[in-house]
Protein backbone atom coordinates (compact mmCIF):
# COMPACT_ATOMS: atom_id res chain seq x y z
CA UNK A 1 0.00 0.00 0.00
CA UNK A 2 1.07 3.68 -1.25
CA UNK A 3 0.65 6.28 1.63
CA UNK A 4 1.04 9.76 0.25
CA UNK A 5 2.05 12.71 1.70
CA UNK A 6 -1.04 15.46 1.49
CA UNK A 7 1.34 18.06 0.34
CA UNK A 8 2.86 20.65 3.24
CA UNK A 9 6.29 20.77 3.95
CA UNK A 10 6.86 19.94 7.33
CA UNK A 11 7.32 22.64 10.00
CA UNK A 12 10.80 23.29 11.20
CA UNK A 13 10.53 23.65 14.90
CA UNK A 14 14.36 24.23 15.43
CA UNK A 15 17.79 24.30 13.84
CA UNK A 16 21.15 23.70 15.78
CA UNK A 17 24.59 23.00 15.01
CA UNK A 18 25.47 19.52 15.98
CA UNK A 19 29.22 19.47 14.97
CA UNK A 20 31.68 21.63 13.08
CA UNK A 21 34.88 20.72 11.20
CA UNK A 22 37.31 22.43 9.18
CA UNK A 23 35.36 21.32 6.51
CA UNK A 24 31.86 20.65 7.49
CA UNK A 25 29.05 22.20 9.77
CA UNK A 26 26.23 19.84 10.71
CA UNK A 27 23.32 21.15 11.74
CA UNK A 28 20.26 19.20 14.03
CA UNK A 29 17.22 20.19 12.08
CA UNK A 30 13.78 19.43 14.37
CA UNK A 31 10.57 18.82 11.92
CA UNK A 32 7.31 18.51 12.48
CA UNK A 33 5.14 16.69 9.66
CA UNK A 34 1.73 17.30 8.93
CA UNK A 35 0.46 14.19 10.72
CA UNK A 36 2.00 15.76 14.11
CA UNK A 37 5.27 13.39 14.50
CA UNK A 38 8.26 15.15 14.90
CA UNK A 39 11.61 14.18 13.90
CA UNK A 40 15.30 15.35 13.86
CA UNK A 41 17.66 15.09 11.29
CA UNK A 42 21.18 16.04 10.61
CA UNK A 43 22.44 17.98 7.49
CA UNK A 44 25.56 19.75 6.46
CA UNK A 45 24.85 22.97 6.43
CA UNK A 46 25.22 25.71 3.71
CA UNK A 47 25.28 22.61 0.62
CA UNK A 48 23.17 23.88 -1.31
CA UNK A 49 24.44 27.19 -2.89
CA UNK A 50 26.36 27.92 -5.71
CA UNK A 51 26.66 23.78 -6.06
CA UNK A 52 28.79 22.08 -8.83
CA UNK A 53 29.30 21.09 -12.49
CA UNK A 54 30.19 17.52 -14.12
CA UNK A 55 30.70 17.92 -17.83
CA UNK A 56 30.93 15.24 -20.74
CA UNK A 57 33.27 16.61 -22.81
CA UNK A 58 31.98 15.31 -26.54
CA UNK A 59 36.02 15.12 -28.00
CA UNK A 60 33.93 14.35 -31.68
CA UNK A 61 31.30 12.22 -32.87
CA UNK A 62 33.01 9.01 -31.51
CA UNK A 63 34.59 10.02 -28.18
CA UNK A 64 34.36 11.59 -24.67
CA UNK A 65 37.15 12.99 -22.61
CA UNK A 66 37.59 11.75 -19.38
CA UNK A 67 39.71 12.35 -16.44
CA UNK A 68 42.32 10.51 -14.34
CA UNK A 69 43.22 12.50 -11.00
CA UNK A 70 44.30 11.09 -7.48
CA UNK A 71 40.99 10.64 -5.55
CA UNK A 72 42.16 10.84 -1.51
CA UNK A 73 39.39 9.20 0.04
CA UNK A 74 40.31 5.95 -1.60
CA UNK A 75 44.06 6.54 -1.22
CA UNK A 76 44.24 5.83 -5.71
CA UNK A 77 43.81 7.52 -9.00
CA UNK A 78 40.39 7.22 -10.12
CA UNK A 79 38.86 7.91 -14.08
CA UNK A 80 36.03 10.69 -13.44
CA UNK A 81 34.02 13.10 -15.79
CA UNK A 82 35.87 16.78 -15.33
CA UNK A 83 34.34 18.26 -12.54
CA UNK A 84 33.92 21.27 -10.26
CA UNK A 85 32.30 23.71 -7.81
CA UNK A 86 30.47 26.96 -9.29
CA UNK A 87 31.90 30.12 -8.46
CA UNK A 88 29.61 32.97 -7.21
CA UNK A 89 28.69 34.98 -9.85
CA UNK A 90 28.71 32.25 -12.61
CA UNK A 91 26.39 30.72 -14.39
CA UNK A 92 26.41 26.82 -14.31
CA UNK A 93 27.09 26.43 -18.32
CA UNK A 94 30.10 29.31 -17.38
CA UNK A 95 31.74 26.79 -14.68
CA UNK A 96 31.41 24.07 -17.03
CA UNK A 97 33.20 25.54 -19.58
CA UNK A 98 35.93 27.06 -16.90
CA UNK A 99 36.20 23.35 -15.88
CA UNK A 100 36.34 22.01 -19.19
CA UNK A 101 39.62 24.46 -19.62
CA UNK A 102 41.37 23.83 -16.37
CA UNK A 103 40.79 19.67 -16.59
CA UNK A 104 41.52 19.24 -20.16
CA UNK A 105 42.40 21.86 -21.82
CA UNK A 106 40.10 22.39 -24.16
CA UNK A 107 36.59 24.94 -24.02
CA UNK A 108 33.58 24.14 -25.75
CA UNK A 109 31.48 26.06 -28.34
CA UNK A 110 28.40 24.27 -26.88
CA UNK A 111 27.19 23.65 -23.62
CA UNK A 112 23.87 22.08 -22.77
CA UNK A 113 22.15 21.39 -19.16
CA UNK A 114 21.16 18.12 -19.31
CA UNK A 115 20.06 17.19 -15.62
CA UNK A 116 20.30 18.60 -11.93
CA UNK A 117 21.46 15.56 -9.31
CA UNK A 118 21.21 15.43 -5.65
CA UNK A 119 23.61 13.69 -3.90
CA UNK A 120 22.21 12.22 -0.61
CA UNK A 121 19.33 14.67 -0.56
CA UNK A 122 18.29 13.43 2.67
CA UNK A 123 21.21 15.25 4.42
CA UNK A 124 22.49 17.20 1.86
CA UNK A 125 21.30 20.17 -0.31
CA UNK A 126 24.61 20.36 -2.61
CA UNK A 127 23.42 19.89 -6.35
CA UNK A 128 25.76 19.02 -9.10
CA UNK A 129 24.65 20.10 -12.88
CA UNK A 130 25.02 17.55 -15.53
CA UNK A 131 26.07 19.60 -18.97
CA UNK A 132 26.92 17.82 -22.18
CA UNK A 133 29.64 20.54 -23.96
CA UNK A 134 30.75 20.03 -27.38
CA UNK A 135 32.88 21.85 -30.20
CA UNK A 136 35.82 21.42 -28.13
CA UNK A 137 38.44 23.43 -29.36
CA UNK A 138 41.79 23.65 -27.56
CA UNK A 139 42.07 26.81 -24.71
CA UNK A 140 43.70 25.89 -21.38
CA UNK A 141 43.54 27.57 -17.94
CA UNK A 142 45.30 27.15 -14.26
CA UNK A 143 43.03 25.66 -11.89
CA UNK A 144 43.27 24.76 -8.56
CA UNK A 145 44.37 21.00 -9.68
CA UNK A 146 47.84 19.94 -7.10
CA UNK A 147 49.13 18.02 -10.30
CA UNK A 148 48.24 17.95 -14.50
CA UNK A 149 45.34 16.07 -14.98
CA UNK A 150 45.60 12.49 -17.57
CA UNK A 151 43.07 13.23 -20.35
CA UNK A 152 42.08 10.10 -22.02
CA UNK A 153 39.74 9.27 -24.65
CA UNK A 154 36.76 6.67 -24.55
CA UNK A 155 35.26 5.87 -27.54
CA UNK A 156 31.07 5.81 -27.02
CA UNK A 157 30.23 2.84 -28.53
CA UNK A 158 32.04 1.41 -25.47
CA UNK A 159 30.63 3.54 -22.82
CA UNK A 160 28.58 1.17 -21.28
CA UNK A 161 31.90 -0.64 -20.76
CA UNK A 162 32.90 1.84 -17.89
CA UNK A 163 30.29 0.86 -15.56
CA UNK A 164 32.04 -2.10 -14.58
CA UNK A 165 35.44 -0.53 -15.20
CA UNK A 166 38.19 -0.84 -12.15
CA UNK A 167 39.19 2.46 -11.43
CA UNK A 168 36.31 4.43 -12.06
CA UNK A 169 33.80 4.23 -8.98
CA UNK A 170 32.58 7.75 -8.73
CA UNK A 171 28.97 7.37 -8.55
CA UNK A 172 28.11 11.07 -9.98
CA UNK A 173 30.35 10.19 -12.91
CA UNK A 174 28.26 6.81 -13.57
CA UNK A 175 25.21 8.87 -12.62
CA UNK A 176 26.16 11.60 -15.16
CA UNK A 177 26.73 9.14 -17.67
CA UNK A 178 23.69 7.47 -17.78
CA UNK A 179 21.69 10.42 -17.75
CA UNK A 180 23.47 11.57 -20.71
CA UNK A 181 23.06 7.87 -22.75
CA UNK A 182 20.85 8.88 -24.86
CA UNK A 183 22.82 12.01 -25.94
CA UNK A 184 25.71 10.09 -26.22
CA UNK A 185 24.57 7.66 -28.76
CA UNK A 186 26.01 7.02 -32.06
CA UNK A 187 24.53 5.54 -34.54
CA UNK A 188 27.32 2.36 -34.37
CA UNK A 189 26.22 2.19 -30.66
CA UNK A 190 22.72 1.07 -31.60
CA UNK A 191 23.79 -1.12 -34.55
Amino acid sequence: MTHRSNGSEPEILSVRTAARSRLFHIEAVELRFANGSVREFERVAGSVHPGAVIIIPLLDEHNLLLVREYAVGLERYELNLPMGRIQTGETPLEAANRELREETGYAASNLKSLHTLALAPGILGYRMEVVLASGLFPSTSTGDEPEPLEVIGWPLDRIDELVTRDGISDARTLAALFVARQSLRTPHASE
